[in-house]
């Protein structure tokens, strides 16, 4: 197992959830705008906004490269009454097919620096045309905010964390609907305490 598994896989084996169980306030917020239909959640970890997506009418697929994560959305999904389809491993090896979704949400998908762009760009071959990317991540800003709570959450090195000027090169064929740096109160479980700085992105694939 790598250290980045591990990493993830020690954070989600508590009984406690890392992030909460409430799915992230801008993803509701989006979601409730579009009609449901197929959606992916990449990073998924513990499966909040998942369940949220599949009480909301969605058919949903989620990965994450933690099993400890799988386990606890999938114990998420049951007590919810709905069911999500959730695979463990690396993208390039789970065997989704091109145009499969007519959404894809990235909440926190922070994947290591120099996959980042590579992962962004696979994902884009499975979205359909008119298809939607939601996204909320923090951006390089957040690094000052960090600095003065830690419990914040984030990465700490500033090549995991994003530009509007990296959206727009890794969605070049979308049109964006919003994208916008912002500065944002967070309040999900242990580990997104207090103010941080995102980036926020709703594009749709031409």
């Amino acid at each position: 197992m790598n250290n980045w598994t591990k990493r993830w896989d020690d954070r989600y084996s508590s009984e406690e959830f890392a992030y909460g169980t409430a799915p992230n306030n801008y993803l509701k917020e989006q979601l409730q705008k579009l009609s449901p239909g197929k959606i992916l959640f990449p990073a998924e970890g513990e499966g909040r906004n998942a369940v949220f997506a599949a009480k909301s009418g969605w058919k949903v697929s989620a990965f994450d490269i933690s099993e400890e994560g799988k386990n606890k959305a999938i114990k998420l999904a049951e007590n919810n009454n709905v069911s999500i389809d959730y695979k463990v491993g690396e993208l390039e090896t789970l065997n989704f097919q091109e145009k499969q979704f007519d959404a894809i949400a990235l909440i926190y998908a922070h994947f290591p620096a120099e996959i980042k762009s590579v992962i962004h760009k696979q994902l884009d071959t499975l979205l359909n045309k008119n298809g939607i990317i939601i996204f909320e991540a923090f951006s390089k800003k957040h690094l000052e905010y960090l600095a003065v709570n830690e419990k914040v959450g984030g990465p700490k090195d500033i090549e995991s964390l994003f530009s509007t000027e990296e959206i727009k090169a890794d969605f070049a064929d979308y049109e964006i609907i919003e994208l916008e740096e912002k500065e944002i109160e967070l309040n999900e479980g242990l580990f997104h305490n207090g103010k941080g700085s995102v980036i926020r992105f709703i594009g749709r694939k031409k």
